[in-house]
């Protein structure tokens, strides 16, 4: 009988969870596991559902170890733990090789490879869509202020450059927020995830004009 995955990852990755902050929280991680499912849904593509729902579970269970500077790179620490963790279940190697894949390329990163299956272009996509529309707005405005008040900045800042591949910036946070989203619409992968992408674009445009009215001097 094939192994479900996706509960078996859901198992082992929501105690890797419980310290994490509210933009790469356990909530983040059920999201990116069902808008991921509703992304393949709507894709010609095969698609592994069961590799794709473990990984998404598992995508950013290295994200509180980063945030606490235990760890460098949540991404590969993550495919790391999770082929122990998965190992261990005794879940087969190939079946856990696509896993490692997707969690290693789901990042921005430069430093992340690029996603080379159709699963892991799921989760790419679904983990974007995550920084677009009404929840990426709610999520972005997390995580910066998780970053704000570095080094005495009055907003939100990128404290480290390298991570993103850009310059480190104190630009007012919904700046930062307009070009963390444009960002991540513009790398997305599959029909299904541009057409999201375009759709909750189209709403944070609308945001970011009635901001700007509110704040126009």
């Amino acid at each position: 009988m094939t192994q479900e995955l996706g509960p078996l990852a859901r198992r082992l990755a929501l105690p890797y969870y419980e310290d994490a902050l509210p933009g790469h929280d356990s909530f983040h991680a059920s999201r990116v596991h069902n808008l991921s499912a509703r992304l393949a849904d709507e894709w010609d593509a095969p698609v592994d559902r069961e590799v794709l729902a473990a990984a998404a579970w598992l995508h950013d269970i290295g994200r509180p170890l980063e945030r606490t500077g235990e760890i460098d790179d949540h991404d590969r620490w993550g495919a790391a733990e999770a082929r122990t963790l998965l190992e261990a279940e005794g879940v087969a190697t190939d079946r856990i090789d696509a896993i490692q894949h997707c969690i290693r390329a789901h990042s921005i990163r430069t430093s992340s490879p690029e996603p080379e299956t159709p699963e892991a272009k799921l989760l790419f996509d679904a983990d974007k869509l995550e920084a677009i529309g009404a929840v990426g707005i709610v999520r972005m405005a997390c995580i910066v202020g998780e970053r704000s008040g570095e080094a005495g900045q009055k907003y939100g800042i990128i404290g480290d450059a390298s991570a993103s591949g850009g310059a480190a910036t104190n630009l007012p946070d919904i700046t930062l927020l307009r070009e963390w989203s444009e960002e991540r619409l513009n790398a997305l992968y599959t029909p299904p995830g541009r057409r999201s992408g375009e759709s909750r674009w189209s709403f944070m445009t609308e945001f970011f004009a009635q901001f700007d009215r509110e704040t126009a001097l």
